[in-house]
């Protein structure tokens, strides 16, 4: 009987801890991140069911190019193209796709475009993000800042 009740207990324990679990995994990805290039921070959080992700901060303040601060003149709606690069969101519509993947849009303020995108946790501390033009995919690995 006592082993028994202890099976119980354990298998309870078991239910219990699992979506506690997920939920934390999933929850993983939330945080300040670094592109690959280092040259800019990027915030990722929930929002909907999903994940999105802002420029949270550039490495170079100050465009080189024109001596002000750096704007999307990419982005091809005139509307856009003069605000300010932080704050710009990155991922669009990245709902779960499984375990720590996501999958979406995302922007590419380099080219002003939109593309397919994958984001995944390759580890605790790196974000991968792909871009993807047909069956063409690129990405790169975020780092994690703080923790």
């Amino acid at each position: 009987m006592a082993f028994r009740s202890a099976v119980m207990i354990a298998l309870l324990g078991a239910l219990f801890a699992a979506p506690v679990a997920k939920a934390q995994s999933s929850s993983e990805a939330i945080g300040l991140w670094e592109t690959q290039a280092g040259d800019a921070r990027v915030r990722v959080s929930k929002c909907g069911g999903g994940l999105c992700a802002t420029v949270a901060s550039l490495r170079d303040k100050i465009d080189p190019k024109t001596g002000k601060p750096a704007i999307d003149d990419k982005n091809p709606d005139p509307a856009k193209a003069t605000r300010s690069m932080i704050g710009v969101h990155l991922f669009i519509d990245m709902q779960p796709a499984g375990p720590n993947r996501w999958s979406g849009q995302i922007y590419n303020a380099d080219d002003g475009k939109t593309y397919a995108s994958n984001v995944s946790l390759a580890g605790p501390d790196t974000l991968k993000v792909e871009g993807c033009v047909g069956a063409f995919c690129g990405g790169e690995n975020w780092s994690r800042v703080g923790r």
